[in-house]
């Protein structure tokens, strides 16, 4: 089946504005994540799904630099944004990832991907939190997609695009991907300036630019060094449901 990464972007953060375009030792964070993406084996294609405002012009701009389809789509509504990606990707499989997870570790992905079956409509890492926030990754087939799309109403479903599985649980077969050792309190995605910091600090240190480091070898070096660990730590989640 194809199995295509549709990767959110914006350039509207309400915490971080811009955040996505933001240089990270030589390339944008965007850039950063997809070219971790391109070593996922298991997916036949990327695509950028950017909002239709003149300020994502400039994504749209870079997603051509970088050879990725871009799609343009609602910016409130994120779940009819994805559905139309997937549409023009012509994708059988979409996996979701965000943009602001320039960390994201490609043997994750095709570990998701792989928890996907004709017996399931949504594989995860998300909901039973073990990986680092920001090796986040949804796999759930088109139908699945469409399924959302027809049926969700709530703010917090078309917002967050697979929030209306967590809604509506006995409508969808669901597998976790649970992994090893629990890193779950590390957190490597980008919403603050302290969360970049952090990002930015792991990028120069251990040369990321140049070679991607597995998730599990990179999460002991930052254990290793307490400085590290306190940089974000303090820094919330927000509620998908607000």
């Amino acid at each position: 089946m194809r199995v295509v990464a549709i990767v959110q972007a914006r350039m509207g953060s309400s915490r971080l504005p811009g955040k996505v375009l933001r240089d990270l030792c030589g390339a944008s964070m965007l850039a950063r994540g997809i070219e971790r993406l391109r070593n996922a084996s298991t997916l036949a294609h990327i695509v950028i799904a950017t909002t239709t405002r003149p300020e994502d012009d400039a994504i749209v701009e870079e997603g051509r630099r970088l050879g990725a389809q871009v799609f343009r789509g609602s910016a409130e509504d994120v779940l009819a944004r994805y559905a139309g990606a997937a549409r023009a990707s012509s994708a059988e499989v979409i996996v979701r990832i965000t943009s602001d997870c320039p960390l994201i570790d490609p043997r994750v992905v095709d570990q998701v991907v792989g928890a996907l079956s004709t017996e399931i409509d949504y594989a995860s890492n998300t909901q039973v939190r073990t990986f680092p926030r920001g090796l986040d990754c949804e796999v759930f087939f088109r139908d699945t997609l469409e399924r959302m799309d027809r049926m969700a109403t709530s703010a917090p479903a078309r917002e967050h695009v697979t929030a209306f599985i967590r809604e509506q649980p006995p409508l969808f077969r669901t597998s976790q991907l649970v992994a090893d050792i629990d890193h779950s309190d590390l957190r490597w995605t980008v919403d603050t300036e302290e969360d970049f910091a952090l990002v930015e600090t792991l990028y120069d240190r251990f040369h990321l630019a140049r070679a991607a480091m597995d998730y599990r070898e990179l999460a002991m070096r930052v254990r290793n060094d307490p400085a590290l660990l306190e940089v974000n730590a303090h820094i919330e989640q927000k509620d998908w449901r607000n």
